[in-house]
């Protein structure tokens, strides 16, 4: 889904102007290494295509090893679910704090720190550090095996990457399948009959459903369309051409599978963040998209995935591989109005107002309601009924830590990012807009020491079966 053509004319404009105005002089202290030398990737690709895929496919096992050696540095990867506790399709949710404390240092000490000696110390965790992609210098949409093999099994295209493999263990990952809800027939459960909804049985699944204008979003949501990585060129990551991906090979079933990528609007390279695929459930409450671009509608999310996102944010490498511009009064407005149906899973605890109701909650979960909209300072942020404020926020990580490259990504300072809503939160890990935190222990912990909110062990865990209920 992603930019549009009509600016052109002021680009071209714009560019006529600079070329007769100085340029000036770079800001009193900034680092010219943080600039690229280039915003533009080449538009012709000289190396042959089969060496490329030699090239690439040799260089593959290190670049794997090397990121699951930094994912087994910073967290314990073991397979430890809560008993009980389970997504709506039954699949077990991880539990406990998964990110590695360094040596000697304990979760309260260093929560009783100053973010100016975490800093001097060197003491943030390193599970608290932007996440880079699997190849962070390469990039580009990366899905979990096991979608790549149901896709394969339903449509007969190949996601598969010959330079890349998704490395986080799936246990980590939302349940597979997941349910599809929506708000116009809550009365029928899972939509999706437990099935991946694709161009193979959307039609079968949804006619009597949807309106004709809705199926035909859906059809188009489900439509593979040329993407950087998987497309019909050379300057591919697939070993045949491709047709593309579709929009809910990420949102799957209107959800999420954590498929990653990287956003298309950072350069250089090493300063682009890695992005965890958001759920698309709930876009009806919500008034910002993207979890860093701060888009006023579902709509603009739509065109400016399809325009600038499949292609890194290059609208020239967008027309050399095909990218497909959809009509704003027709087609966008058709897959939005798909989007606005998906709903939040079934949450029994909670009462029309999105509270706990105290007759089916625990006295644990009403506790960490209570340190939820109080001590935590969760609420200030995530209001009910929906948890969340529609708004941006910075939160200034980077107090606790000197900028450093971690296998290719420059990790300094996250910027403003949207306030995800929290319904249904236990079904869509890992945690914030680059999936670096594992479990919501871990996202507890986090906002502990960014907030300074001082919560004891008991705290915590209260808190985080309040936020199982949503």
């Amino acid at each position: 889904m992603k930019h549009q053509l009509h600016l052109w004319p002021v680009l071209l404009l714009g560019t006529a102007i600079m070329a007769t105005v100085p340029l000036l002089p770079m800001a009193a202290g900034q680092d010219p290494a943080s600039r690229g030398k280039t915003s533009y990737a080449p538009v012709v690709v000289e190396e042959d295509f089969e060496s490329v895929v030699s090239r690439m496919t040799k260089a593959k096992p290190a670049i794997v090893k090397r990121h699951r050696a930094l994912l087994e540095e910073r967290y314990d990867l073991s397979d430890r679910p809560v008993p009980g506790v389970e997504m709506s399709r039954g699949k077990p949710v991880q539990g406990g704090v998964r990110v590695r404390l360094p040596a000697g240092v304990t979760w309260d000490g260093l929560a009783a720190m100053s973010a100016e000696e975490i800093r001097a110390k060197g003491l943030w965790p390193g599970g608290f550090y932007p996440l880079p992609h699997p190849n962070h210098a390469e990039g580009g949409m990366l899905f979990p095996k096991f979608h790549i093999d149901e896709i394969k099994k339903q449509t007969g295209r190949d996601l598969t990457r010959f330079d890349l493999d998704f490395v986080m263990p799936d246990h980590f990952l939302p349940e597979f399948p997941p349910p599809m809800f929506l708000t116009t027939r809550l009365d029928l459960g899972d939509v999706s009959q437990g099935q991946l909804v694709t161009t193979e049985n959307y039609y079968e699944l949804f006619n009597g459903i949807l309106n004709p204008k809705q199926l035909e979003g859906l059809r188009l949501l489900v439509t593979p369309f040329p993407q950087q990585q998987f497309n019909a060129t050379k300057d591919r990551r697939s070993l045949k051409p491709s047709l593309g991906v579709s929009c809910l090979e990420c949102h799957v079933n209107g959800h999420t599978n954590a498929a990653t990528h990287l956003v298309g609007d950072i350069r250089p390279q090493e300063f682009r963040h890695r992005i965890d695929t958001p759920s698309l459930r709930g876009v009806n409450i919500q008034r910002l998209f993207g979890s860093q671009r701060a888009l006023r509608s579902v709509e603009d999310f739509t065109e400016f995935e399809q325009r600038a996102a499949y292609f890194d944010g290059d609208p020239v490498i967008a027309t050399k591989k095909g990218v497909n511009i959809l009509d704003r009064g027709s087609q966008v407005h058709f897959m939005a109005e798909v989007q606005e149906l998906f709903d939040f899973p079934p949450a029994p605890k909670l009462d029309l107002l999105g509270k706990l109701d105290p007759a089916k909650a625990s006295a644990r979960e009403l506790r960490g309601q209570d340190l939820f909209f109080g001590k935590a300072l969760c609420s200030a942020c995530h209001a009910a009924p929906y948890y969340t404020d529609n708004f941006m926020h910075n939160l200034r990580t980077e107090r606790f830590h000197e900028p450093r490259m971690i296998n290719g990504r420059m990790a300094v300072g996250d910027g403003p990012i949207k306030t995800f809503p929290l319904r249904g939160i236990k079904e869509s890990p890992p945690y914030l807009h680059d999936g670096r935190l594992l479990t919501l222990e871990d996202t507890v912990e986090f906002f502990n020491i960014v907030l300074g909110t001082k919560l004891t062990a008991q705290e915590k865990q209260d808190l985080v079966a309040f936020l199982r209920c949503l």
